[in-house]
């Protein structure tokens, strides 16, 4: 007798069960029994061409064939299944073939609806066909799935295919539009609006004047010899002010009844309060409560992890889809708040058994969604499963950069659910001499969730001794000695520049585009060269401010922030069911009353002047008569400082807000003096220039015309461009140096001036030169004893750099632990093992921990291993050696490209879902 199951199927039969990523579906098979095929989709299995080239034959003869959308029949889509995906949809449908049941189990928001839609389109299955939706990957939630299937919501398709065709035609036909005016090379709905808030907020610092005030800080003690410091609020009964009370555009004071003083009156304030009574005027004490944050959205995530633990928005991204694909958290791409009662229950019982009943609050905390119409998903990131595992219990089953991240899922979401923190905030106010001091102190009577987690602060119990500041206990009216006056200097700051968390923050807060879209955004206004990163800060580039100035002044509404919100509110009613796609599409594209995008382009292509839009005149300038303006042109090979015929380079790596008319002066007369030749050539009569360029100072034999293009030559290391005669031009002209003939082979000997330092050659053997060899003089004898030398590890130096930092010694290795530079960038070394920081930490941003951490990771999984000296790499050369043999180094490289080679193959075949960009 056949047995059946409560879905509806008998044991005996096959099923199919379709999921996005292969890490999902390993995951997933591991609780379905053998009748359960598990496989993936590898991301959409068809989209919109490319182009019109991946367009079918009998459609690429249409007008709006470039756009894969027939704007003339109801925006009606054209899907293809791309080259490299045909054997896939291929053996998926084999599979099928052999099955009894089809459930589809991608994610479950409307991306994941819509690849489910795709498959079954795709597929055209004979057999029946379930959707399957869960927030976490765990026993429990697939076998509840299973259990309760549905079919593909129509609705949600029709959403997530609007967004798609929405930016398509925003994408290409904008990016056609900056093509052919050399603007930038690509727009998109939601990234145009991302950059137009980095370049507003660069502007507001182009714009800022800087003021300074000057103050006292007071040392005071007591009767008790207890100190007390305060600073000076006022003086005579008027108010020293603070930096929101200066004029950001003119550096002034807003209201003149405030006292500002300069150094010399603060001084004379000092002298003249040293020798007055004080005493403490009042002490005022307010108890006050905290509550903890709600658990992780899609956004806050990102945001804590980019404040936390240092993550670019991709980072953090790619770690969470890891955790949620083995098991470990609930979907990662949600705007609710929401945990479901067993997640409740799951987090009380842990904060009763793990800080005691006094830390949980009498009813669970339940909180709201922030984010209108919130559908991706229905609860927040939190740990998978009806229990909580400890980290310590999961720490060995993940890789440094997971564990970290769920640490803090898992610290966020018992927080969540725990007692507020409560105390005491204190202000005592001391005054003498015509003077008041204040200052504000604050205990902790109950930390409550902040024994779990404190926003932004990896240790809780460290962050909960910094929140502490214990004063005095002192009453009023009590005598106070004063110890010491200090002046103190102030000046006020421009507005911060957005990091990825700041800005993720604040298109959440306007309701622009969905959070989980923002890592592909930050990551795609980079790779454009809209946004260069500086530290952890978004800096934006000249090409930006183009772009966005052409929008402002001819697309307003598209990069209208309102406009865009609506956007967001339109997509999500259609999802609901309760408005048309055809027909805001067909507003958006044709227009209303008002024309559409298109009309709007074909007119505008013709008014549109580049020039002028690429064209910024310097601020401050005042001009004598007959004098040009100096402006910031946008070329197409970067951006230039131009003042009538004259023109200088500016460097990529110069922010816009550091541009000052003194910094445009000294580089345009740099470059003018640079257009006066050193001298000529000797042997070709040819001039010779210092030329400044994009990547730094470089000398020039002769001078561009369209017969010739002129050798050049960067200078070395250190050296300036005053310091450049022409006798150390031609010297640098004349790189690479012929040395002369080996003694063993007769093979040249040259020296070189490389991308990673100065260098001899000779054959393939090469050899760094020491720091105090330089390649201009380097001479046979000295090449030819570097050559003799074994070949050191790395980039090959005679004389290793020096450290960049050095950390105390390894408990491992018991060798110091050192920062070093490397060829490929900074990577740490414990004697034994090295680890390559990762792209996204600087080496300010090394802590001994940190690097203990990423030591050990590497360790475990057994890479980057110091290798031990070869024996041969000591033999000496042998005699009958007639060529050079091909150094390891080589071999290595050719590996490694070849690991790279292949797993970039692999990376293109990642998730559209997390590469595509509003």
């Amino acid at each position: 007798m056949v047995k059946s199951n409560n879905s509806g199927k008998t044991a005996s039969e096959k099923t199919l069960v379709i999921v996005e990523s292969p890490a999902k579906a390993r995951t997933i098979s591991k609780f379905l029994g053998n009748n359960y095929m598990v496989e993936a989709s590898i991301g959409h299995i068809r989209d919109l061409p490319s182009g019109k080239k991946e367009m079918p034959e009998t459609l690429k003869g249409e007008k709006w064939a470039y756009l894969g959308v027939n704007v003339d029949s109801q925006f009606e889509p054209v899907y293809i299944v791309p080259d490299d995906k045909k054997k896939h949809v291929s053996k998926l449908k084999k599979i099928l073939s052999e099955c009894d049941h089809l459930y589809l189990a991608t994610d479950e928001d409307r991306e994941g609806e819509a690849i489910s839609w795709h498959l079954s389109e795709v597929l055209k299955p004979t057999v029946p066909v379930h959707r399957l939706v869960f927030h976490e990957i765990t026993r429990e939630a697939i076998q509840e799935a299973l259990q309760n299937p549905r079919q593909i919501d129509q609705r949600m398709v029709q959403a997530q295919e609007t967004r798609r065709i929405l930016d398509r035609l925003y994408g290409f036909e904008m990016s056609a539009f900056l093509w052919k005016k050399s603007l930038g090379k690509s727009a998109g709905r939601v990234q145009s609006v991302a950059v137009r808030l980095i370049v507003e907020r660069e502007r507001e610092r182009i714009a800022f004047v800087s003021a300074n005030w000057w103050d006292l800080l007071g040392m005071f003690q007591t009767a008790q010899k207890e100190s007390l410091s305060a600073e000076l609020v006022s003086y005579q009964g008027r108010f020293i002010p603070s930096g929101k009370d200066f004029d950001s555009t003119t550096g002034k004071i807003k209201n003149n009844d405030l006292l500002v003083l300069n150094e010399t009156q603060v001084l004379e304030l000092a002298d003249t309060l040293r020798n007055s009574d004080f005493v403490v005027e009042n002490v005022e004490v307010k108890p006050y409560t905290r509550s903890p944050s709600a658990p992780f959205t899609t956004s806050t995530l990102q945001q804590e992890a980019n404040r936390k633990l240092g993550y670019t928005a991709k980072r953090t991204m790619r770690a969470a889809q890891s955790l949620y694909e083995n098991g470990y958290i609930t979907y990662m791409r949600t705007d609710s708040t929401t945990l479901s009662n067993e997640a409740v229950q799951a987090a009380r019982s842990l904060v009763r058994a793990e800080y005691g009943p006094d830390f949980l609050p009498d009813q669970p905390r339940i909180y709201v969604n922030k984010v209108k119409n919130a559908q991706e998903a229905h609860e927040a990131i939190r740990p998978a499963g009806n229990t909580f595992r400890l980290p310590s219990q999961v720490r060995a089953e993940l890789a440094e950069e997971q564990f970290r991240l769920f640490e803090l899922i898992w610290k966020r979401t018992i927080a969540s659910q725990m007692a507020n923190s409560s105390g005491k905030q204190i202000i005592v106010t001391v005054v003498g001499g015509g003077a008041k001091f204040q200052v504000s102190g604050k205990t902790i009577d109950f930390p409550g969730f902040l024994r779990a987690y404190v926003e932004g602060s990896d240790d809780p119990t460290s962050e909960l001794a910094d929140q502490e500041r214990i004063l005095p206990n002192v009453t009023p009216g009590q005598p106070l000695k004063c110890i010491d006056l200090e002046a103190k200097t102030h000046t006020t700051q421009a507005p911060a520049r957005f990091s990825e968390a700041a800005l993720t923050r604040e298109l959440e807060r306007r309701g622009i585009g969905r959070p989980s879209t923002y890592a592909s955004i930050i990551e795609t206004i980079q790779d454009r060269k809209y946004v260069v990163k500086r530290t952890n800060y978004l800096v934006p580039t000249w090409n930006a401010f183009a772009v966005v100035r052409l929008m402002e002044e001819h697309f307003l509404n598209l990069v209208d922030y309102e406009f865009t919100a609506q956007m967001e509110d339109f997509l999500d009613s259609i999802s609901r069911g309760e408005a048309d796609q055809s027909k805001y599409l067909n507003e958006f594209y044709w227009g209303n009353g008002q024309a559409g995008l298109k009309p709007k382009l074909d007119d505008k292509i013709k008014v549109v002047d580049a020039r002028e839009i690429c064209t910024f005149p310097i601020a401050m300038q005042t001009l004598v008569p007959g004098e040009s303006p100096i402006c910031v042109r946008v070329g197409r090979y970067g951006a230039y400082l131009e003042q009538g015929d004259r023109r200088a380079t500016l460097r990529e790596e110069l922010a816009p807000d550091e541009l000052n008319l003194t910094m445009a002066k000294e580089l345009l007369e740099n470059s003018q003096a640079a257009e006066e030749p050193l001298g000529l050539c000797p042997e070709t009569q040819r001039p010779v220039y210092i030329k400044q360029g994009r990547f730094g100072p470089y000398v020039q034999l002769g001078v561009i015309d369209e017969n010739d293009k002129p050798k050049n030559s960067s200078l070395l290391k250190g050296m300036e461009p005053g310091q450049v005669s022409l006798d150390i031009a031609l010297k640098l002209l004349s790189l690479p140096r012929n040395l002369g003939p080996h003694p063993s082979d007769g093979l040249p000997i040259e020296a070189f001036n490389g991308k990673f330092g100065p260098y001899v050659k000779w054959g393939t053997e090469t050899r760094s030169l020491p720091s105090d060899v330089s390649v201009l003089d380097v001479s046979m004898d000295r090449a030819l004893e570097l050559l003799n030398q074994p070949k050191l590890r790395g980039r090959g130096r005679a004389a290793p750099k020096e450290p960049l930092r050095v950390f105390e010694n390894s408990p491992v290795t018991e060798q110091p632990i050192k920062l070093l530079d490397g060829r490929y960038g900074p990577y740490l070394s414990d004697g034994t093992t090295n680890a390559s920081l990762p792209k996204d930490v600087s080496a300010e941003q090394v802590t001994l921990e940190f690097a203990l951490q990423l030591l050990a990771q590497r360790a475990a999984a057994g890479g980057s291993k110091k290798k031990a000296t070869k024996k041969s790499s000591v033999k000496k050369t042998s005699a009958k050696k007639s060529t050079p043999k091909k150094s390891a180094s080589k071999k290595s490289t050719a590996a490694n490209a070849a690991k790279k080679s292949s797993t970039k193959k692999t990376a293109v075949k990642k998730n559209s879902k997390e590469a595509s960009a509003e």
